[in-house]
Parts: C-alpha cells; structure tokens; sequence
C-alpha cells in the first residue's frame, strides 16, 4: 500500500480490503518501519494494527523494512543489524513469517561519500559489509521461523540477477530466497523466461508492476536531458503500460511451480491509487486464472 501511505496505519487493511486484496506487504513508512531508521513501534501501535487486521479480516503477507546492511561505514552497518533485529520482533509479535528487502546501497550520501554501483565503485566494501550483517542476521532469521526474501535493485551493490542468485544460494539457508521484481526486468537481462527459470529453486516472492525497456530503441526509450547523462530511468507501472511480457511472466511462473508470494507493486499513479490498486487486483487474477485456471 505504498501510494495509500498518507493514511493512518490502522486505515491501511480497510483500504487494501475496499480494493479487493486480502493480504498487505508493509512497505517502509514513517509511523511503523521508517526508511534507514530505528522502527517507530511500541505496544499500542502493535495492538491498534493487529486490532485493524482483524476487524477487515486482512493478513500481513509480509513486512518490507529498508536498512543500510551492506554500508562500508561500520556505524550505520551496526545501526542497520540492530533495526532489523527490532523489526524481526515486530514481525513475531505480528504473527508474520516473511520479511522482504533489497541488497542495499552504501553509506548515506550526507556523509560525502561517493557511491555509484554501477562503476564499480565500493561494490566489494559494500558485499563484504552486507555479509557481516547476514552472519548476524541469518541465524535469527532461522531461530525465530521468519523468511527473508531479497531483491537486487537499481543502483544496489547487487543489481542483476547474477550474482544475486548465487548469492542468495551461498547464504545456503532455507529462509533465505529470492525476489523478483518485474520492474527491473530490463535490469536483470531481455529473457524473462530463461531468467524465472534459473531462479527457480530460490524464487519465492514477485513484485508485479511494468516497465519499459531502458536498452530499447538504441537507447532512447527513455529520453533523458542533458545529451551524455549518465541517469537511467525505471518505473513501476501498471500492467500493459510497459514492456514487460506477461504470458511469458506468469506462463513461466505456472511452469516452474511458483506458490510464493505475489505482490501489486506499482508507484507511478498516486493520484489514481485506488484506481491502480483495483486494476492490479483484476489483472493479476486474470493472469492467474489464465495458467492455473479458475477456482
């Protein structure tokens, strides 16, 4: 429910129950689980959401907290463990099993630190802090029965599917999976389907929304100014705005076997939220009646 943030926390299950989804995945949000920050929860927040879920019959698919765990600036890193480990509370003491996030970036930029992934810049710094918080972080993952489902993203230390999924299989933990995030899918390469299918044994979680393709037409899909910007562009859409070939995304998701979780994730039409929200609802389950066919 990003774009219905400005909602009061225990308004969020009736909006998502009015839009016609039964379960929510929690993204970052100022009075519950700040971006990069201590979360902001306390024993009356915890029992008004868990009130709010009940009175809308509405579950919590999974929690979405966004710390800076692969920082090469050992303060924020330390900050970082500590924040997830607050969070894995929260998410027992909501009875939720699933937590998702992203590989990360590095230091917060207000610290004059340069940092650009995609030069190759601190991407060693940044993977070898990001393990020292796995190494803290995993075995609480596992103790405590809580999934972790990690994404690479845009401007990350990871940010394409390889090494992602290595990664992820090196970590060689049954709570640790992977995240596709359709959006991205002209980050990760131009094969959805012989890229769903090398992810499958570790495939857990989609993000559904589309995009277009930032490598099409010589480059110029997106038009960026001035001439020789080094910006690159990606969005999260509606289904069918984009480039994003949906029989070969949920025809592939059919064949590999995927029962994960499936999450409307679109961020490009706040002034038409329940419009995007309803239209996401729709269309995913008719893609989904399409493959596994109606119940």
């Amino acid at each position: 429910p990003f774009m219905h943030r400005h909602l009061p926390l225990e308004e969020i299950p009736r909006k998502v129950r009015e839009l016609g989804y039964d379960w929510i995945e929690l993204s970052p949000r100022g009075d519950f689980l700040e971006w990069f920050k201590a979360p902001r929860v306390f024993p009356d927040r915890i029992k008004a959401v868990k009130q709010a879920l009940r009175a809308e019959n509405v579950g919590i698919a999974s929690l979405l907290p966004m710390y800076r765990w692969a920082s090469n600036d050992e303060t924020e890193r330390q900050a970082a463990v500590r924040h997830w480990k607050r969070a894995i509370e929260i998410a027992v003491e909501l009875e939720v099993d699933t937590m998702n996030s992203e590989f990360g970036r590095g230091p917060h930029p207000d610290k004059g630190s340069c940092y650009c992934c995609h030069t190759g810049s601190m991407i060693e710094a940044c993977e070898d802090a990001w393990w020292r918080s796995m190494e803290e972080l995993v075995p609480i993952f596992e103790r405590e029965g809580i999934n972790l489902h990690v994404e690479p993203h845009p401007e990350d230390w990871c940010e394409t599917i390889q090494p992602a999924l290595d990664i992820i299989r090196t970590v060689n933990s049954s709570r640790v999976k992977f995240l596709y995030c359709a959006p991205h899918t002209f980050y990760f390469g131009d094969d959805t389907v012989a890229m769903l299918r090398e992810s499958a044994d570790v495939l857990a979680h989609v993000h559904v929304g589309d995009t277009f393709n930032h490598k099409a037409s010589s480059g110029l899909r997106y038009i960026v100014n001035p001439p020789g910007s080094t910006a690159r562009v990606h969005q999260h859409l509606n289904i069918g705005q984009g480039e994003v070939p949906w029989d070969d995304f949920f025809g592939t998701l059919h064949e590999i076997g995927f029962d994960g979780v499936m999450t409307a994730c679109v961020f490009a039409w706040e002034e038409k939220a329940d419009e995007s929200g309803r239209f996401m609802r729709s269309e995913m389950q008719r893609y989904i009646d399409k493959f596994w066919g109606k119940k």
